[in-house]
């Protein structure tokens, strides 16, 4: 039998599916394809509608090695999994004739933890452990979660965290998750050969797919202890994403509060002068962070790193000595020390990267209203890291929707630490770009439209005229307006005042109820408008007439006391760069292309991303920024783009009326 070609096996995933091949498609699998067979990388932008997953998924398939495929979003980890892998394996089988295993593996604390369920948890002031079960009240909402989590533990064949349905409170499930330092290992624990952590390691062995997050393939290149089984094929979708939550894994962080709970939980497992030393630490290192104000530490103050130096030697004085002394009072002292141990562990890593001072380390303080002030500390750039951990020993393919910044690949390609395409080098990885399109058509689908008679916005400036002309554009759409909003507080003022000067189209606001909820609500109401921030920049999908205006408030540059990115930007121009474009215009227009990608979802969409900010017509990087966004008309002329909202929206209402009168016939028959 000969061996089935990639059209045969792309054609019979399609069909599975009940999709239809499109060009895009099968460009994107063919390139996939030539990166695997050659051990090269590639970056792919593929447009909102393009089928990316099957794009990917058939060519890994049908090369038979391993295949690492990782998300940034729980929604796409879930499709992958319960729709396009069940299905594209069903479809492939008979060609490749073999069935393909697959699993999803994620970080130890998603899994119910059978130890600390049956065992309890243990306790910061006592020694031993409690009954978290007893110790909430059963009406509370922590008890009702506690008491529904133990039903579930009898009957889920997961133990993952995201097939609870509805899910619990991050406290409740505190009490029954550890993290990978607290857990006693499957050869010590009692409950390690039911564990569903290990089981979870344990099918993603055996699985030729491994469906991961981007956070765990990060804990998988930094830490060094390989998390993911051996692979010779890395796909990362949503690749957009990976930067940001590289550094989110590298970032460490040391408040008060933690180092108190590090303290309680050594005390009674030490002798009294260690537990002091601890002590005496901590309470130096909470005085100093009563007085801190947040900002960037280029040298770190005498009295930090004072009391910095006293935490990591106290800290270690605590790790040897749980080391080496035994308590058996302790009821299961294992898991006491254990967790003991993760907690003193992580205060001492901090204290000592902060105080060794690394000039690839940025360190700021961070005041937050109701958790107080923190020390925080993460890489200048994790492009060196990426460079060396994700690229050395497989092929990778990056795609998402938006990858592409101001026509090209390198902004991107930079970030994650590759040479500008095409460089040549012993060292250098080897990659090469790929744009193949949307199946939308943008020019006739949507319009940009950029207000260029508003006043320059100021930083936290009054934007009356701003206010004037989103009342007006909501107005001509009929509603159906998703605005997205440089802070949230931009959000909540421009909600308050739109709310009293237009009642008549409902305005959800982003933190007044869950993202879920706020997002069906959008999509149930034509006339309901919703307003947010970051999440909603790149979380909403919703095709049809409920979203036909995006409106985005002004270019979503980072803020200038961004301590990370301002030390970025400082770091490129010293190097003789273009600071403001490496950093913060690649930043703002990665969100801007996924904010406008909001708009066309669906083949049948029509309508308008108006960005209220004349510098996108104005300033000289305007056109980089414009070239970032899907190819839409462009226009700046405030009267075309309402007589083309109302258009739209009056086309809306003529289909929405028309499938109501269809709905009634079908009705009466």
């Amino acid at each position: 039998m000969t061996k089935p070609s990639l059209h045969e096996l792309l054609h019979a995933a399609v069909t599975a599916v009940g999709g239809t091949e499109r060009p895009g498609q099968v460009t994107m699998a063919e390139a996939v394809a030539e990166a695997i067979d050659d051990g090269s990388h590639l970056l792919v932008q593929a447009g909102t509608g393009t089928g990316k997953s099957l794009g990917y998924l058939v060519p890994a398939l049908a090369q038979g090695e391993r295949v690492v495929v990782a998300t940034a979003t729980l929604a796409l980890q879930r499709q992958l999994v319960e729709r396009d892998l069940p299905r594209t394996v069903d479809a492939l089988h008979p060609l490749l004739r073999r069935r393909p295993e697959f699993a999803m593996l994620k970080g130890r604390s998603n899994y119910l933890c059978l130890h600390r369920l049956n065992e309890g948890v243990p306790q910061d002031e006592e020694e031993g452990l409690f009954d978290q079960f007893e110790a909430a009240a059963p009406s509370s909402k922590l008890g009702q979660d506690l008491l529904r989590l133990r039903d579930w533990s009898q009957e889920t064949e997961t133990g993952d965290r995201d097939d609870l349905t509805p899910g619990v409170s991050d406290r409740a499930w505190a009490q029954i998750s550890v993290s990978s330092r607290e857990c006693l290992g499957a050869s010590k624990c009692a409950y390690g050969a039911e564990c569903f952590a290990e089981m979870a390691r344990e099918r993603a062995k055996l699985s030729e797919v491994v469906v991961t997050n981007h956070a765990l393939l990060a804990i998988d290149a930094i830490e060094g202890a390989p998390v993911l089984p051996q692979h010779e094929v890395l796909i990362v979708d949503e690749a957009h994403e990976l930067v940001s939550r590289v550094t989110g894994v590298a970032t460490g962080e040391l408040t008060p509060g933690q180092v108190n709970r590090a303290v309680k939980r050594a005390a009674k497992l030490v002798n009294e002068k260690v537990a002091d030393q601890l002590q005496t630490a901590a309470e130096g290192f909470e005085r100093v962070m009563e007085l801190a104000l947040p900002g960037r530490l280029e040298e770190i103050p005498e009295d930090l790193a004072y009391v910095l130096m006293a935490l990591r030697d106290a800290a270690r004085a605590v790790i040897s000595a749980i080391g080496s002394t035994r308590d058996k009072s302790v009821q299961d002292e294992d898991a006491v020390r254990k967790q003991a141990l993760a907690a003193v562990e992580s205060v001492h890593d901090v204290a000592e990267r902060i105080s060794n001072g690394s000039e690839w380390d940025v360190v700021w303080y961070e005041r937050h209203d109701r958790f107080g002030a923190s020390l925080r500390v993460a890489p200048m750039s994790v492009s060196g890291l990426l460079r060396e951990k994700l690229f050395a020993d497989r092929s990778v393919t990056l795609t998402s929707a938006t990858l592409k910044l101001g026509g090209d690949f390198n902004g991107i390609g930079a970030s994650l630490g590759l040479a500008p395409e095409g460089t040549q080098g012993d060292d250098l990885p080897q990659w090469k770009g790929v744009d193949v399109g949307s199946p939308f058509d943008y020019p006739r689908q949507g319009i940009l439209y950029v207000a260029k008679h508003l006043s320059r916005p100021a930083r936290d400036g009054d934007r009356a005229d701003m206010l004037d002309e989103l009342t007006e554009l909501i107005q001509a759409a009929g509603g159906r307006t998703l605005g997205l909003f440089s802070s949230m507080r931009a959000a909540q003022l421009a909600a308050e005042e739109l709310r009293v000067r237009i009642p008549e189209y409902p305005i959800l606001l982003q933190g007044e109820e869950t993202l879920g909820e706020l997002i069906k609500g959008f999509a149930a109401d034509p006339k309901t408008c919703l307003f947010g921030t970051l999440s909603l920049w790149q979380g909403v999908d919703v095709p049809g007439p409920s979203c036909q205006l995006v409106v985005m408030d002004k270019i979503p540059f980072p803020r200038p006391d961004d301590p990370l990115m301002s030390a970025r930007q400082k770091a490129v121009e010293e190097a003789g760069g273009n600071g403001f474009m490496a950093v913060a215009a690649t930043h703002a227009a990665l969100l801007m292309a996924q904010g406008a990608g909001r708009l066309v979802r669906a083949q049948g969409d029509r309508g308008v991303v108006a960005v209220l900010d004349q510098r996108l017509a104005t300033a000289r990087y305007g056109s980089y920024l414009k070239a970032s966004l899907p190819d839409f008309w462009y226009t700046t002329d405030r009267n075309q783009v309402r007589r083309s909202l109302a258009a739209i929206d009056s086309a809306a209402k003529d289909r929405e009326a028309a499938k109501t009168e269809e709905e009634a016939e079908t009705a009466e028959v």
